[in-house]
């Protein structure tokens, strides 16, 4: 399992605490600078952010919050990730309660991509919660794990349209 050894690789990357939040970054592998994750649930959603540090050069800070599943949130969510920078947004594929994410985040101009949730629950030996998932998703996005899967509403099966 290639992700499993992507987590264990992670771990040893981990770097002290007297930097929270922050990690070294391995120099060898191909990794987008600024991604985000969110990990959808029916009234919400846990953001995740992988920002370059801003004065310690090859680590990268972590954010995580809770963002509503509202209109106005979520447009708000999407200007502050396009004033970030961020490159790249994966949307776990929860149920119908994703295509807020999805649809007002693609509106606001992001490169937004839709994932499976099994990939985040296939992973052994790792607690489930909202926080870590989106953790996980951002970790996964930010090192190219995933393919893109694109969902339009007459074009695929997955929209039901």
């Amino acid at each position: 399992m290639l992700i499993v050894k992507g987590w264990v690789g992670w771990m040893a990357a981990r770097t002290t605490p007297a930097v929270p939040d922050a990690e070294q970054v391995e120099e060898s592998s191909p990794l987008l600078a600024r991604v985000a994750a969110i990990d959808v649930a029916k009234d919400s959603g846990m953001v995740c952010t992988r920002l370059p540090h801003e004065d310690r050069a090859g680590r990268k800070v972590r954010k995580v919050w809770t963002v509503a599943a509202r209109y106005g949130d979520v447009v708000a969510l999407g200007d502050h990730l396009r004033s970030q920078g961020v490159e790249r947004v994966v949307v776990e594929s929860a149920s119908d309660y994703w295509r807020i994410w999805f649809y007002l985040l693609e509106a606001a101009g992001l490169e937004v991509w839709l994932v499976n949730a099994r990939d985040v629950k296939n992973v052994p030996d790792r607690p489930k919660t909202d926080k870590l998932d989106a953790v996980w998703l951002c970790k996964l996005n930010e090192r190219g794990c995933y393919g893109r899967r694109s969902c339009r509403r007459r074009r695929c099966g997955i929209c039901g349209g």
